[in-house]
This record gives C-alpha cells, structure tokens and sequence, in this order.
C-alpha cells in the first residue's frame, strides 16, 4: 500500500486579526512591522448585507471575513467550494449570555442569540452569503483536525475545498474553563498542486507541539495554527500543530 501523503496545493490565504488584519499584514509583521493599533476591533465582511453585519457575532464575523480574503487570493467563486469551519469553543460570548438568561429570565432568551450559538453558524452564515450549495463540515477541534478534513476531502474526490479556522474570547465564568482571548480567524483554499503556489502533506505522530510564540493574539484557542501560517509567511519547510493529548500533525512545506 502507498503510504505517501498526498500533496496539497495551497491556492489562497486569508488571515484576519485586530493586531493584523490582513494576510499582507500579518507578512509585515513577522518581518518586524508594528503590530496594528486594534482601532478595529471586529472585521466587516463584505460578503454580508450591512444589516447581517449588525447582527452577526464576531466569530462569524472573523470566519467570513478570513474565508473571503482566501477565495479571493485564489481566485475562486466562493459558491463553488466545498468549506470546513473549525472552531475550538464557538461563540462563548453568546453561550455565557443564553446561561445567564436561562438562569435568571429563561422566558426573555432572544431567538436570534439561540440561532447564532449553534457551532455551525459560521457556516450556515457562510453558505447563504456566498451562495454555496457544496458541502459545509462545521468542526469543534483543534485546526489540525480541520486539515485532516479537508485533505481527506480532496483525496476522496472534491476539486477544492476551503478550510476557515477561528476562535473570539471567553468571558465571564466561562474564561474559567475554556481559556481564549482576543478574535483570530484564518482560511486556506486548498486543491490539487499548482505552479507558482505552495503545497503541504500531512503526517500524524506523536509528540508535543511547540508552545505557541506569536505576538498575534497569543491568547487565542486557535493560536496554534499560526505556526502554520507563519511557515507559510516565511517559507519554512515544516510546521507542527497539536493535535489532541501526546499527538501532533507534522505539515511539510514546499514554496515554488
């Protein structure tokens, strides 16, 4: 049997971050650009109406506004793609308030709070804004397990796919049990190997990943996979996300 990791092209990037809210951005600050002000303090996708805008959390908010950035570098219709959205907790803002409301008054718990909490609202928000009606996964893990989707994806048959990672903050009680600060969201489009665009395989083993050194929302859930992009940024040849207890993803790197 063939035990060769299949390669992956990366066709698009997509990265948004108050501290760097661009892919181009982010680039400049690993090559020791300031970090960003945080003046903005949540992206505006313009994939959605201004009024979804309004309503929208901020994690959806991140999530669409990485996804658009990478159908856009690859050049892609964003309708046509199959997508995986992975989020370490969700939305936990909307979750403590549901807890506190339940607690308190259940009887004035606000549709529009419920329907936003759902893990997979980031995709659903996704799929009406873009039009999709390819296959969206919505995930609740670590962003390897998000890339092992997505491959396994493309391995089986899929043209492409489009891979979103994100992750805002915990407040209140919850920062107690599920530790995560600041809002981060970051998107590949993945497909067959191209000229002119890096590839990756993937390989699990075990191990322990590296503690995250990024001065980019360092407190984040999904902090880790910015080993990954910064590999990307920089043209390393190897990163190593976590991948549950005593397990680790090894990410191969080839930059044409």
């Amino acid at each position: 049997m063939n035990r060769t990791p299949p390669s992956v092209g990366i066709e698009g990037i997509g990265l948004w971050t108050a501290q760097a809210p661009s892919w181009a951005a982010y680039r400049a600050v690993l090559q020791g650009a300031a970090l960003g002000d945080e003046a903005v303090t949540r992206p505006a996708p313009a994939l959605l109406p201004p009024n979804e805008r309004r309503r929208a959390p901020d994690t959806v908010l991140v999530a669409l506004e990485a996804a658009q950035a990478a159908c856009i570098d690859a050049g892609h219709d964003p309708a046509t793609l199959p997508s995986v959205f992975v989020s370490t907790y969700g939305d936990l803002a909307i979750t403590e308030n549901l807890c506190q409301t339940l607690a308190s008054a259940p009887l004035e718990l606000s549709p529009t709070r419920f329907h936003n909490s759902v893990h997979n609202a980031a995709a659903g928000y996704w799929t009406i804004a873009s039009g999709a009606m390819a296959p969206a996964t919505a995930i609740s893990a670590e962003f390897s397990m998000g890339l092992l989707e997505a491959v396994a994806q493309l391995a089986t048959g899929a043209p492409g796919v489009l891979l979103v990672g994100y992750d805002g903050s915990a407040p209140g009680l919850l920062r107690q049990v599920a530790p995560t600060e600041g809002l981060l969201g970051a998107a590949l489009v993945l497909g067959p190997p191209v000229a002119g665009r890096p590839r990756l395989s993937v390989s699990l083993a075990d191990g322990q990943a590296p503690a995250p050194t990024t001065r980019i929302a360092p407190g984040n859930a999904m902090a880790p996979m910015l080993a990954l992009f910064e590999a990307l940024a920089l043209g390393a040849a190897h990163a190593i996300l976590p991948a549950g207890d005593g397990r680790v993803l090894h990410v191969e790197l080839l930059h044409d």
